[in-house]
């Protein structure tokens, strides 16, 4: 699973996908409400996708829309982070973030009705 998330950018998945389904950019772009010219840069990795066309994307090629978020959203991280000197530390950070952030809403989104 992960070769398919690492091996190609999100750009690149798409433009496979359509490549193996023999559609041409214009329909694909009809189907998923961008402009041609959009989903042209998207496929050569010079504009980025929106997460809105995830769903339509996914709907049309059959592809599981959770791994199609991972693609794009990995996409989105590497290149904030490539140019970076130390892009494992803030990774790393960036996990240890996210636990603390997800405890933090558990705990103000959980409600003791016991203590009354």
């Amino acid at each position: 699973m992960y070769d398919t998330l690492t091996k190609f950018t999100f750009g690149e998945h798409i433009k496979k996908l359509r490549e193996e389904h023999g559609l041409p950019i214009r329909k694909v772009a009809a189907f998923v409400d961008i402009d041609p010219s959009t989903l042209s840069k998207i496929e050569r990795g010079e504009r980025s996708a929106n997460k809105e066309i995830v769903p339509s994307i996914a709907e049309l090629f059959k592809e599981d829309e959770e791994m199609l978020n991972m693609i794009l959203l990995s996409d989105k991280i590497a290149y904030d982070l490539i140019e970076e000197s130390n892009p494992s530390t803030i990774l790393e950070i960036v996990l240890k973030k996210i636990k603390i952030l997800k405890n933090k809403n558990l705990k103000q989104g959980s409600l003791d009705f016991e203590k009354r």
